[in-house]
């Protein structure tokens, strides 16, 4: 039986600025979804997906390449991005808290990170 999707469900108290910030400032395009006969739900398309599972020592060593010091809980979300330069600069100029400007790592990526809405901290990532 393989799975054929992710999706990660978030509930967020403040949606109209959670999707203005994943929707319109990152870009991700909204998909069909039905909605519930109370509250909104909005499914936002971001590629393919994949989970990333690490050890608290590796989370601890990823934190220090891209933020230089322990900042993530135990669930931070990766997004990978064509200019990263420019997806940090729409982060920052839609209010959201820069973290850590973009870095070359040795992952073979420039990465950012930033808090994002609904309490997620965010990796943008574009692979060098």
């Amino acid at each position: 039986m393989p799975v054929r999707q992710l999706r990660l469900v978030v509930t967020t108290d403040d949606y109209d600025a959670a999707v203005r910030f994943y929707r319109d400032v990152l870009g991700m395009a909204e998909r069909p979804s039905v909605q519930p006969p109370e509250g909104r739900v909005i499914i936002l398309e971001a590629g393919r997906a994949t989970l990333e599972l690490a050890e608290p020592a590796t989370a601890e060593y990823i934190d220090q390449v891209e933020v230089g010091r322990r900042a993530a809980g135990p669930v931070r979300v990766a997004l990978e991005v064509d200019d990263v330069h420019g997806a940090t600069g729409s982060v920052a100029a839609a209010g959201g808290e820069v973290l850590a400007e973009p870095r070359p790592t040795p992952f073979r990526s420039t990465n950012a990170r930033v808090n994002g809405p609904a309490g997620l901290q965010l990796t943008l990532f574009q692979m060098d």
